[in-house]
C-alpha cells in the first residue's frame, strides 16, 4: 500500500469538512520475525538500514527486477500502537512517499523507483528520529542523523 502526505492530509481534511472525525488505522500487529522482505515483498532485497536507537530499525530494500526502492520502519518488540513514520526521497525525480501513524508493529511500505538515483530516507519510532541522505551513491558517503524530540 502506497501513502504519500498530500492524500492522507486530503483524507483527514474531508473528513474533518464534513464533520465526522477519522481514526487512522494501525497496522495489524505483526509476529516479532517480521522482516523487510515480509513487508515490501520477497523480490525486496535489504540493502542498508539504520537503528531507531534500541526502538526498532528502519531498512532500505531495493527489488532489482522493477527498478523500486522499499523502505520499512520495524519495532524491535511490537505492542501497544505508537507513533511511527517510514518516508523515502529521491532528489534527481523528487519522487517520494511516506507513511506515517500509530502502529503496532512497523510502518510502511514506501515505494519509489530509485534505480541510478541516490536517495534519502528515514523513519522514526516515538521520539526518536533518524534520516540517512545521499544513501546508495556508489563511492559517494552517505549523511546519518539520528535525533531526539
Amino acid at each position: 500500500m502506497r501513502f504519500n502526505r498530500s492524500v492522507l492530509t486530503g483524507a483527514v481534511l474531508t473528513a474533518l469538512a464534513v464533520g465526522g472525525t477519522t481514526a487512522l488505522a494501525t497496522t495489524a500487529s505483526a509476529a516479532p520475525n517480521t522482516t523487510p522482505q515480509k513487508v515490501c515483498g520477497s523480490a525486496y532485497k535489504t540493502v542498508n538500514s539504520v537503528p531507531v536507537g534500541s526502538l526498532g530499525t528502519v531498512y532500505l530494500t531495493y527489488n532489482s527486477s522493477n527498478g523500486e526502492n522499499c523502505v520499512v520502519t520495524i519495532r524491535k518488540n511490537p505492542g501497544t500502537a505508537v507513533d511511527m513514520s517510514t518516508w523515502i526521497h529521491v532528489p534527481d525525480t523528487d519522487e517520494a512517499a511516506e507513511d506515517y501513524g500509530r502502529f503496532t508493529s512497523y510502518a510502511g511500505p514506501a515505494y519509489v523507483y530509485g534505480k541510478g538515483h541516490c536517495v534519502n530516507w528515514g523513519g522514526h519510532i516515538n521520539n526518536v528520529y533518524v534520516q540517512v541522505s545521499g544513501s546508495n551513491c556508489a563511492a559517494l558517503k552517505e549523511q546519518r542523523v539520528t535525533y531526539t524530540r
